[in-house]
């Protein structure tokens, strides 16, 4: 086995270009995406393997023998490559958001490693900074894990009961600010650009990470909390609660085909055909009957199943119009599960087929809809508000955090919260599209979805969320701004929202339009998309080989850029479409959309013969 040297200087593109190249379709004419490779499991030989590599190019980073890597998950990757993530570790604590996205070749050799860059400042290393205070970094605790619980517990609601016992991870927690590039010192706040900004560590706290997963009556409370371990002062907390704020009758899209299981006389809303394993042993719908718990897997005594219309509160969950829930929530997993496969080949949530499931009825006129990751699955009320919140796009969107969490795990809160949240509802629109063509084939339709999240769910038929102009909520933005990280998740999400439906469909240089951009100032005025296709290639090939879970807008920009060379090769339409996207949201400088006419593969991609050892990227 060649050994890892992270500092050989060869282009992402062409690192990757051979991989990619040998699994590259054509569909009609035009370079498509490689499909993801099968699922395979590492081993405990293959994980030592991958951990020495990376460890054999601590010095070439700057980093003493007190870094280290644990292997957090592995998931497939594209043209027979396999994906590793790894979290950093410092004396053996990990470092919260430092990570490694590791892509190996069928050998299992490190392709490339994008690596968080938080780490650099902790130790003896090279990388740093001159008269740092982090040299002599303490890891021994003051408080133990159950005092860090209880001063986490006295910051939430009082009352709320434990769906699962709370845990305490001791870990090093950078705390970060934002420091000006050279080029924006003179800039005005409101002229700021993300790219004019750029994420550094003000210093390193030890801290207990405690996650507390309770309910209060009915409704879900679910924390993290980073609480020092010096003092018991909580040092930061975000909500972890994902929300969405046979043959059936669907309450959304009339009669659609269901698979279920027919055993001892009884159909079940089990789907033989779709995942396996998980806590069913496949894809299920189950009645939570307006409790808190998931319940048992739906049954009737026919194929036939619900009808149609909106639950009748107080009613059975049982009966026809109890069943429509679970036809709703049934349709969607389908759906969701049939897109990321036959259009990308991933598997399930996790990429491993592994089986989820969708709780319906949950609660009592419940108005949410929530990812659980206790029990990676889903949890769907029956709204008072609003109508069951199993539309097609809500079921995409909250499946779609199931994808993060397995690949990215984009931190819940700031900037990489936004993103976690855009990944979802991008999510919802790919699936919303693919159902509405009718669930078949390789291909992404361009037409089917409304870029609206949860319009039919409104009873007024206002919708949660505006993809073309997010603002039209009253409370998303439509740009990159500075003070982006301090909103909530859900409307943080907008901007980044805003460029996918610039990539797949373009913008309009009418000043009056949704789809206007101030910030494209380049040729043509209205920029050209790509169709949601491939935009949707791009972002998934990005979330999941080359997020970390600290990704910021801008960082999501120099990936999405990386991943649309890989894909489609240098200069293509598509890269240039990246960098206007972008732009369009104050991420980046615009450019002329003038695509290099030899673009087309992935850089040399026919005369690559065998794959070098790589540089580290860092975010």
């Amino acid at each position: 086995m060649m050994p890892y040297t992270p500092t050989q200087t060869m282009s992402t593109p062409r690192r990757l270009a051979a991989l990619l190249a040998s699994a590259v379709l054509l569909a009609h004419g035009a370079l498509a995406a490689p499909m993801m490779s099968p699922p395979q499991n590492l081993g405990v030989k293959g994980r030592a393997s991958v951990l020495g590599q990376l460890s054999a190019g601590r010095n070439a980073q700057g980093l003493d023998q007190d870094h280290s890597y644990r292997v957090l998950g592995q998931h497939p990757g594209a043209g027979g490559t396999q994906v590793v993530r790894a979290a950093h570790t410092y004396k053996g604590l990990r470092i919260f958001g430092s990570d490694s996205v590791v892509v190996l070749d069928q050998k299992q050799r490190v392709v490339t490693e994008t690596a968080s860059p938080r780490r650099l400042h902790l130790g003896r290393g090279a990388a740093n900074r001159p008269g740092a205070r982090t040299i002599a970094f303490d890891t021994r605790p003051r408080i133990a894990a159950k005092a860090a619980i209880a001063a986490a517990l006295a910051h939430l609601v009082p009352g709320a009961s434990h769906i699962v016992a709370p845990r305490a991870e001791l870990l090093i927690y950078p705390v970060m600010r934002d420091e000006r590039v050279p080029e924006a010192q003179g800039k005005a706040e409101e002229e700021l650009n993300a790219l004019d900004l750029r994420e550094t560590v003000d210093r390193y706290e030890l801290a207990w990470l405690v996650r507390t997963r309770m309910r209060l009556g009915d409704q879900p409370l679910y924390h993290d909390t980073v609480v020092s371990a010096r003092d018991g002062q909580p040092i930061d907390q975000w909500s972890m609660l994902q929300t969405a704020t046979g043959v059936g009758k669907s309450q959304y899209n009339g009669e659609v085909p269901l698979s279920t299981t027919f055993t001892e006389g009884t159909y079940r809303m089990l789907d033989p055909e779709r995942g396996k394993g998980g806590t069913f042993g496949a894809m299920a719908i189950t009645n939570a009957n307006n409790g808190g718990s998931a319940g048992k897997v739906y049954t009737n005594d026919t194929n036939t199943w619900g009808d149609g219309k909106q639950f009748v509160e107080g009613g059975s969950t049982t009966g026809p119009n109890g069943q429509t829930a679970a036809v709703n929530a049934m349709w969607g997993l389908m759906n969701t599960y049939d897109a990321l496969k036959n259009v990308l080949g991933w598997r399930s949530l996790d990429g491993h087929d592994t089986a989820t499931y969708i709780a319906a009825h949950v609660n009592r006129g419940y108005d949410n809809a929530y990812y659980s990751d206790t029990c990676r699955c889903m949890f769907i009320g029956d709204g008072t508000y609003f109508t069951s919140l199993g539309s097609i796009d809500v079921i995409g969107h909250e499946m779609g955090h199931g994808v993060t969490a397995a690949t990215s795990n984009l931190v819940y809160t700031g900037e990489s919260g936004g993103l976690n949240e855009s990944s979802s509802d991008i999510s919802g629109e790919v699936v919303e599209a693919y159902a509405r063509a009718g669930g078949k084939g390789d291909v992404i339709p361009d037409e089917g979805n409304d870029w609206m999240l949860g319009k039919e769910i409104s009873r007024n038929g206002t919708p949660l969320r505006f993809m073309i102009k997010p603002s039209r909520d009253g409370s998303s933005i439509d740009a990159w701004s500075p003070s982006l990280r301090r909103l909530d998740v859900h409307y943080s999400s907008g901007p980044n929202n805003r460029m996918f439906y610039f990539l797949a469909r373009g913008s309009e240089a009418d000043k009056g339009s949704d789809a206007y951009s101030k910030y494209l100032v380049k040729q043509p005025a209205a920029m050209s998309g790509i169709g949601t296709d491939k935009a949707f290639r791009i972002w998934f090939h990005a979330n999941t080989t080359k997020f970390t879970s600290s990704t910021n807008y801008a960082d999501a920009r120099a990936k999405m850029l990386l991943s649309a060379e890989e894909l489609y090769g240098r200069g293509s339409r598509e890269a240039v479409a990246v960098q206007r996207a972008y732009a369009a949201i104050n991420v980046g400088a615009d450019v002329d959309e003038v695509a290099d006419e030899t673009a087309g593969e992935p850089e040399d991609a026919a005369s690559e013969t065998a794959l070098s050892p790589s540089t580290v990227e860092t975010d």
